[in-house]
């Protein structure tokens, strides 16, 4: 293959970035240049609900240079994103609009699952470094100008994320609204973090142990790359040095020896010390700053798409281990959603042909799978309803929040009567497209649950194949499936309906 370049767009909360990437062949990304411009636009939407017409304006200018400069290197794709500065606004869609009539420019808003996602995939950059660090018990901090994501993994696998509304400009929001003095700075942001660290650590962290601690952000890690370079992983007393030579002296000297702006300043102190409270509420041996940015991500994923690239992490699995640990969390059989999750995706995978879905639904149909019945925690008669509920209100990183209603409402279908398009209630997010795959995704997971009624696991080895409009189930066991063949009758009805393929269940071994 050619040269190809890609330019990756961050409208964040404090500044725009761009980067702009060289892909000249598989597994190869060089940045081949990187542009900055101040632009504080969550100061607006995070006090007042929406950006000003004086930085609407300079929003669309920036991003026009931006324009220029991608036709400059020739640029033949580019992703942009807006985070929470944009997400938080009363008029998203308005703010969408205006940047497209006036600047061409296509800006999509990434929900907060989606945003911390690729923020973790921006690590995948760091090669085999990352992959090393987390097979250890690792915390991912990323800080953001909004909020703050606690992610945790041990060997290899995430074992929960969690958002907490401490975002370097928020707080320095509420520094400015209060009027706190400089002397009083570093204690009201203490009193404020712990506020929240407090609760997630009696949550998440109970007894587990941390070892590493990678933290992404656009404030600090940079800072630490310049002192120690992207690959030294610092012990915590190496990291207190770091933070008070930072703050000792004024603010322009500061900035002289960070090489940053003077406004950037207070950004990065309020930074250094979120950091630093959450290494020591976690007590870990090692904190990696390797200056990995959204851009970074952005870069990953679309090398990802466009099989320009083939990363070794499995990210996918990721998400699922993510919906496994909120099934868990509320009481979950790992046994009964193995053998649903193993009937639904061989159904699944028989009817390609007919359903004409592709590898994210099928990941769909395993995290409904999973977490099909996590609403009897709350209700044994309104299971349905109550994991609606429990899946809209909880974080699934790396999945929108139209993705994770998707999920939620294949869960809710498959014990509550199923509503058609147009019956909707209002405020449903569910366009035509997203209604069809629910549909079709829950006629297979109501058909898979009524093949493990007895929650007993007994049709583990079943097949299936699609012949003539039939969908031939055979399943090789002794086990009395009486109860199984009576809910598969009941529930072939609207599997028909979807499909217009009659389901067929076959026993060899009949007694």
């Amino acid at each position: 293959m050619g040269v190809k370049s890609f330019a990756a767009i961050d409208v964040g909360s404090f500044e725009l970035s761009m980067k702009i990437f060289e892909f000249s062949g598989k597994n190869c990304i060089r940045e081949i240049d990187c542009v900055q411009r101040r632009l504080a636009l969550g100061t607006d939407s995070y006090l007042n609900g929406k950006i000003s017409n004086e930085k609407m304006d300079e929003l669309c200018r920036t991003l026009s240079e931006f324009s220029d400069r991608m036709r400059a290197y020739q640029v033949t794709d580019y992703k942009a994103y807006g985070t929470s500065a944009i997400r938080e606004t009363e008029n998203t869609t308005i703010i969408q609009d205006q940047i497209s009539q006036r600047t061409g420019m296509n800006v999509e808003v990434l929900s907060n699952s989606e945003q911390r996602f690729l923020g973790y995939k921006s690590l995948a950059f760091r090669g085999d470094i990352f992959r090393r660090i987390i097979e250890e018990k690792t915390a991912i901090l990323d800080v953001g100008g909004g909020s703050i994501q606690l992610s945790l993994f041990d060997n290899d696998t995430l074992v929960s994320t969690q958002n907490l509304r401490l975002g370097v400009l928020r707080l320095q929001d509420s520094i400015n609204r209060f009027a706190v003095p400089n002397s009083k700075v570093e204690n009201l942001i203490d009193e404020m973090a712990m506020a929240q660290l407090g609760t997630y650590k009696k949550l998440y962290l109970k007894d587990r142990e941390i070892q590493n601690l990678i933290v992404v952000d656009d404030y600090v890690s940079p800072c630490m790359v310049r002192q120690y370079g992207s690959e030294v992983m610092l012990e915590p007393g190496d990291y207190r040095e770091f933070q008070n030579r930072m703050v000792a002296g004024n603010l322009s000297r500061t900035a002289q020896t960070l090489g940053i702006p003077d406004e950037k300043v207070p950004l990065v102190f309020i930074g250094t010390i979120l950091v630093e409270r959450i290494a020591r509420l976690m007590d870990v041996k090692k904190i990696w700053a390797p200056g990995a940015t959204l851009c970074d991500g952005i870069a990953y994923e679309y090398a990802e798409k466009n099989r320009l690239l083939q990363g070794e992490h499995d990210f996918e699995q990721d998400i699922v281990a993510c919906a496994a640990n909120i099934s868990k969390r509320y009481m979950g059989s790992k046994k009964r959603s193995d053998a649903l999750e193993s009937i639904a995706t061989t159904i699944f995978d028989s009817m390609k042909k007919v359903h004409g879905l592709g590898r994210r639904e099928r990941l769909y149909l395993r995290l409904a799978s999973i977490l099909h019945d996590c609403g009897k925690y709350i209700s044994m008669i309104n299971i349905g309803e109550n994991s609606y509920q429990i899946i809209m209100a909880t974080e699934i990183i790396g999945l929108s929040h139209l993705e994770r209603e998707i999920v939620a409402n294949i869960a809710r279908f498959n014990y509550s009567r199923f509503v058609y398009f147009g019956q909707q209630a209002a405020g449903s997010g569910l366009d035509r497209s997203s209604y069809l795959i629910v549909a079709k995704l829950t006629a297979i997971l109501r058909l898979a649950s009524g093949l493990d009624r007895s929650h007993k696991q007994k049709l583990t080895g079943l097949k299936a194949s699609l012949k003539d409009n039939k969908l031939m189930l055979t399943v090789d066991t002794q086990e009395d499936i009486t109860l199984e063949k009576g809910f598969f009758r009941m529930r072939e009805t609207f599997f028909k309906e979807v499909f217009s393929v009659e389901p067929v269940l076959k026993q060899h071994k009949d007694f």
